[in-house]
């Protein structure tokens, strides 16, 4: 990224101010990448953990197919699935809060009598894949996020702040040798003045 400047003292002071900016933000987004990229891998764990769950949970009724060819799947549904906001390193992700279920008036007694059972083996089931996609949208946001602050961060080390630095020292060095050929120039006319009225 060339950056532009000119070769004046006005110039200098804008871009040194620039580069103490970045400077100064560095090491706190560094920790902002770090804290992201710890709260990926626990959203991972998670995720993993939950898909884990719903499969120990799905093969631990397998035996029980033949009976959830009778359930009436009608008994019971999601009403509405309540979620918060958590910032996490300034990153707004989902809270899965509460999970409303709706649950048909049926009669105990004329249905199965492990309909009861069938129906609190559904509501776990369902929570759990609720959980994991609320975890997995976490995830990506976290993951974006920490994407994004990871090329700010590269930006700032690997273009910005060396770009800064060498646009001042060009500056510095013009200004200098501006200022040298200034008091050679001086030096010379004083000599020359100094002939003339000796002559």
């Amino acid at each position: 990224m060339a950056i532009k400047f000119q070769y004046n003292k006005t110039s200098l002071q804008n871009l040194e101010k620039q580069l103490k900016v970045r400077v100064r933000a560095l090491p706190t987004i560094k920790n902002k990448e770090s804290a992201l990229r710890i709260e990926v891998k626990r959203a991972k764990d998670e995720s993993k953990r939950l898909d884990s769950d719903l499969q120990k949970a799905m093969d631990s009724y397998d035996g029980m197919v033949a009976l959830w060819g009778e359930f009436d799947t009608s008994l019971i549904s999601v009403n509405d699935v309540e979620l918060g906001i958590k910032k996490i390193a300034g990153v707004k992700t989902p809270v899965l809060l509460a999970i409303d279920f709706n649950v048909a008036v049926f009669s105990v007694f004329n249905s199965p009598k492990w309909y009861l059972d069938g129906i609190e083996i559904v509501k776990k089931m369902v929570s759990i894949a609720i959980e994991r996609e609320v975890f997995h949208r976490k995830m990506e946001l976290l993951e974006y996020a920490r994407k994004k602050t990871t090329q700010k961060v590269n930006l700032f080390e690997k273009v910005q702040i060396p770009g800064y630095e060498d646009a001042i020292r060009k500056i510095k060095r013009f200004m200098e040798d501006e200022d040298n050929l200034s008091k050679s120039a001086q030096k010379i006319v004083k000599t020359r003045q100094q002939e003339e009225a000796a002559q």
